[in-house]
């Protein structure tokens, strides 16, 4: 059994012009757009993305700083 083909027959399709286009009023008229919000959005806390800075920033330093200390020799693995 062979499946239907997922474009419709040009031949049957209502309103199609010999072109492939459709005369005017065929078509629904655009629909009406609500532009803006319905109330105020909160505004997002920027404790969070500092923290996250401080916390990387002190990462690096300690991984900067066991590297550097691995070099020089003052630890051995």
């Amino acid at each position: 059994m062979t499946a239907l083909p997922p474009d419709p027959d040009p031949n049957r399709t209502p309103d199609l012009e010999a072109g492939g286009g459709v005369p005017p009023g065929s078509t629904p008229p655009d629909s009406a757009q609500t532009s803006g919000l319905s109330h105020p959005q909160p505004m997002p806390s920027k404790a969070m993305p500092v923290l996250w800075l401080i916390l990387t920033g002190v990462l690096v330093l300690m991984v900067a700083g066991l590297v550097l200390s691995l070099a020089v020799g003052w630890l051995s693995v």
